[in-house]
């Protein structure tokens, strides 16, 4: 499956806010998507609620995964993006 590792760029991680961004830009995608952080289990992207199981704090690098290379590209972004900006 195709992939994608970033650098979460939110300040204070990926709590509730950008959370809830980055899955309803995955429902909105329509495809599945996941985020993994190194050695952890990849959890469904589309579900605000796992993403902040990641524990994933500013500078934590997450792998995104999806077969659809546009979502993949979009979520990978966000992830990225300071969202609480």
């Amino acid at each position: 499956m195709p992939s994608k590792t970033v650098t979460v760029g939110s300040a204070v991680g990926l709590h509730a806010r950008p959370a809830a961004t980055i899955a309803a830009a995955v429902a909105e995608s329509g495809v599945p998507v996941t985020l993994a952080t190194a050695g952890g289990e990849p959890v469904d992207a589309g579900s605000a609620l796992m993403i902040m199981t990641l524990g994933a704090g500013q500078g934590a690098e997450v792998t995104v995964e999806s077969e659809d290379e546009a979502a993949l590209a979009k979520i990978a972004a966000l992830v990225e993006a300071d969202l609480d900006a």
